[in-house]
């Protein structure tokens, strides 16, 4: 009985991170794969069509599920991934709209900036209505994020 009781410690102080954290169960110490996830292909588990982890502090988990990918190309540009974002919430598929969202974020900001620049925040109107969609997703008013997709869709036919 004793060798057991002594056994469960190991186990743990064995099974941990690089930064001492412990490793949750089913998750392989060696790689940080979760069950399901095959490396370098994109696919891993949890798998969710809902939007999630939006509003800062509401998440109900610390792992943020993979989002469905929005039905453009890989190249696709923010005008795309807005639209594929508007038409995903037309439907309801959530999930959808907010990987499209965070796409479409993410292209507009994707620019040089000097090195001393790198800390700051982009606060041009344009990303600043694509966050305020996520956000309104977030809180599950969907007619705003709409009402913000399109803001952002006008802000782009002006350049």
């Amino acid at each position: 009985m004793r060798s057991i009781a002594l056994f469960g410690p190991v186990l743990t102080l064995v099974a941990t991170t690089a930064f001492g954290q412990p490793v949750p169960p089913g998750i392989d110490p060696n790689t940080g794969a979760r069950p399901g996830n095959e490396i370098g292909t994109g696919n891993s588990l949890p798998l969710s069509d809902k939007a999630s982890h939006i509003i800062p502090g509401e998440a109900t988990s610390t792992i943020a599920p993979r989002l469905p990918n929005p039905d453009v190309g890989p190249n696709a540009g923010p005008r795309q991934l807005l639209e594929a974002a508007r038409a995903a919430l037309a439907t309801s598929r959530t999930g959808e709209a907010q990987e499209a969202m965070e796409q479409a974020e993410t292209r507009l900001l994707d620019r040089a900036v000097l090195p001393s620049k790198i800390r700051t925040v982009d606060n041009t109107p344009l990303i600043e209505d694509i966050r305020a969609a996520r956000m309104a997703l977030g809180t599950g008013d969907r007619s705003k994020s709409v009402q913000m997709i399109d803001a952002a869709l006008a802000k782009l036919a002006k350049e």
